[in-house]
């Protein structure tokens, strides 16, 4: 590789064939792209045998392509104790099943606050994330658990939610999403070099220097409103300055895995992997 982090997609790349379509099509059409990781967005649900799972593990494996899991979206650790246990049982179902495919890393939503204050849902959120942690563990499931950053004000997972939970859970680290990031604020902020760079050390100061080797991060251009994300854009159409980001990676000398989920992914996390190689 010419540069420490390894690109991809959240999905399969759009230009994937119809056969042998699938996973195994997306993995193979990743690798013909010449980039190196993948996402497989299991986010309505998780259905797949262990008999596929092994399929698709052997396949990335064969073809050195990094997998991660991004999990359904309907799981909120905040939830109400009955709504809980579907919400746990998604996210454990995409750990395992995640784990049996290959995928090192499982990104999911933390959920909505519901309006109400961090020391509110801090307590419950975090007993239920280590649980989950711990019967991974117990299990012998060997994945990181990644909480992403979020869009919109209203939902659990500014850059202190997730770096707070990754403190207090073994097993658990961020997802970056810098786009969500960026609109989270609702008014264009995050999104210079100074504040990438402000990121970057509170990362750093808060998980080591180590974990800044392995970020898993989400890019792509993003519309927003007042009140946060509206929509995924290309990052040409955005106002999103990734350039500048790519260049606090750069020289704090980070690593790890950026996956696109832009409306053109696989052509603007080419287009990322170029920019991040001339630099």
């Amino acid at each position: 590789m010419t540069n420490s982090f390894l690109f991809g997609t959240v999905g399969s790349p759009l230009s994937t064939p119809s056969k042998p379509g699938g996973t195994i099509g997306a993995i193979n059409q990743i690798h013909q792209l010449g980039l190196h990781a993948l996402e497989l967005g299991w986010v309505r649900a998780v259905r797949i045998s262990e008999e596929a799972c092994a399929q698709i593990k052997s396949t990335a494996q064969e073809l050195d392509i990094s997998l991660s899991i991004h999990a359904p979206y309907f799981i909120n650790l905040n939830a109400t104790d009955e709504e809980w246990i579907n919400s746990r049982k998604r996210l454990m179902d995409a750990a395992y099943f995640g784990y049996l495919a290959g995928a090192t890393d499982i990104v999911f939503h933390p959920g909505s606050s519901f309006g109400v204050p961090v020391n509110e849902w801090k307590k419950i959120v975090i007993e239920r994330l280590a649980g989950c942690a711990n019967q991974l563990k117990e299990r012998e499931i060997i994945v990181t658990l990644r909480p992403e950053t979020m869009g919109k004000q209203a939902l659990i997972g500014s850059l202190q939610d997730t770096l707070m939970f990754s403190q207090e859970v073994p097993g658990v680290e961020p997802c970056l999403d810098f786009a969500h990031l960026h609109a989270r604020t609702g008014n264009g902020m995050m999104n210079s070099e100074e504040e990438w760079e402000k990121c970057i050390v509170e990362y750093q100061q808060a998980l080591g220097d180590e974990a800044l080797k392995r970020l898993h991060i989400h890019l792509s251009g993003i519309e927003y409103t007042e009140k946060g994300e509206k929509k995924h854009l290309p990052l040409e159409e955005s106002d999103l300055n990734y350039k500048a980001l790519l260049r606090v990676l750069s020289v704090h000398k980070c690593a790890g895995r950026i996956l696109c989920e832009s409306p053109i992914m696989e052509d603007d996390a080419l287009l990322m992997q170029k920019a991040m190689q001339e630099l």
